[in-house]
């Protein structure tokens, strides 16, 4: 079933596979069966679909009712930052000093936000001082200090254009990932450090993170209820509202209702909030905008039972396939693909027994050694956390035209509440 190198190309004649693949780095196929067709790989592929990015981008712009930030860590990529830039996304949420370096090396006029509650002093004071970074978050008094003087001059005056949002701890019970437990002030004691930081700030911000893949847009009501409850508590005017990221993606076995839905939620809760009349509405966006922008060749070199030895695994793109039974789509590439479906499991290329991914993935019950399968919805936590153990994690990269296996932006998915059943009054 497997498919053979092409042969009689002039490319690999004239220039060997070495240049015949560095050669190839920036090509563009119609879909990821053509690249099988023209490569025949031995290691993964990556396929960008900057289409699909940019669609995601327009949509956060267009129908969200304040300002999307780019979550950089869910996929860091300069050439998916410039996508993103180019389709209307100018504010970026970053999470380490490497990451204010990236972005500001691909995006120099882009506004940048280092939204990590617990950073070094000398990551602030890059930020700040080199990149002209203004927004930083934080959860407790110690960071307010550590912020006060790293962005202080040489004379320890204080900084007095800071735009500084305090991290709410709220609920993740909505998420199919909790972000609960790490950052976050509580409620009871919000109100000192929301004063605290009025006094220091030319903005001041609340800020949360419902958790990852919210399947629910009630899990936003919730979160801003607690919101409205701090500012109360400590009387204070606040600037700028932003409800994090958590925004889903669509993957097998979760399909969450559509975005349109969790902005109007969003919008009606926000609007109530005693906040100042000029505030703006923030959300950080990282999954949603970046899921569909990739996805991955991989081939089958061994099949044992209803496992399936690929090159690529748990120290590679599948992660979180491996660590938290996440659940990609899948489809085989060549071969019977019309026939009787079998759910697999994975083993990765490398050495280690934790090198699995149980799935289920479903595809023909017929695959085997030789065959190529395609893993889709990788853009976001995919391609970011790839490494380089026992020698694995290596591959090209290359651009496909046609459309991610999953979308939440073609305007042609079925509301997952709506049901056929009709119930006559009559």
């Amino acid at each position: 079933m497997g498919t053979s190198k092409p042969q009689g190309s002039f490319i690999l004649c004239c220039l060997g596979r070495k240049a015949y693949w560095g050669s190839l780095e920036l090509h563009h196929f119609p879909d990821a069966s053509a690249v099988v067709r023209a490569l025949a790989p031995d290691e993964p592929v990556i396929l960008n679909r900057p289409h699909a990015a940019a669609r995601a981008a327009r949509f956060f712009v267009e129908k969200f009712p304040g300002k999307s930030l780019y979550a950089v860590k869910a996929n860091p990529s300069p050439d998916l930052l410039k996508v993103l830039w180019d389709s209307g996304i100018t504010h970026f949420d970053v999470a380490s000093i490497a990451e204010v370096r990236i972005v500001r090396g691909a995006l120099p006029d882009a506004e940048l936000c280092f939204m990590h509650p617990v950073k070094t002093a000398s990551a602030i004071a890059e930020a700040y001082k080199v990149h002209g970074v203004k927004t930083f978050s934080l959860d407790s008094q110690e960071e307010l200090d550590k912020i006060i003087a790293a962005t202080a001059d040489d004379e320890g005056n204080p900084a007095s254009d800071l735009r500084l949002c305090v991290r709410l701890r709220v609920s993740s019970e909505y998420s199919e990932l909790s972000l609960a437990s790490k950052f976050g002030i509580d409620l009871a004691d919000a109100g000192p450090l929301l004063q605290a930081t009025r006094q220091v700030s030319d903005w001041l911000g609340v800020c949360f993170h419902v958790g990852s893949q919210a399947m629910t847009p009630f899990a936003y009501v919730q979160a801003l209820e607690r919101v409205r409850v701090a500012i109360v508590d400590a009387a204070v005017t606040v600037d700028i509202i932003d409800v994090g990221g958590g925004f889903p993606s669509i993957y097998p076995g979760m399909e969450p209702p559509p975005l349109e839905d969790y902005f109007g939620a969003i919008h009606r809760a926000a609007e109530s909030l005693p906040v100042s009349y000029s505030s703006e509405l923030w959300c950080e966006p990282g999954r949603a905008l970046c899921a569909e922008y990739n996805s991955m060749v991989v081939k089958v070199e061994r099949r044992r039972g209803k496992e399936l030895y690929i090159n690529e695994g748990s120290y590679g793109a599948l992660f979180d396939a491996a660590h938290i039974g996440w659940r990609f789509p899948v489809q085989l590439l060549n071969g019977d693909a019309d026939g009787e479906t079998e759910d697999f499991s994975f083993f990765g290329p490398t050495c280690d027994d934790m090198d699995f991914m149980e799935g289920p993935f479903a595809l023909p019950a017929n695959a085997g050694a030789g065959d190529y399968i395609e893993i889709g919805m990788l853009g976001a936590y995919g391609a970011a956390m790839r490494t380089k153990f026992n020698g694995f994690g290596a591959g090209m990269t290359v651009e496909v035209g046609d459309e991610p296996m999953a979308s939440q932006y073609l305007g042609d998915r079925r509301d997952p509440r709506v049901s056929d059943n009709v119930v006559s009054l009559r």
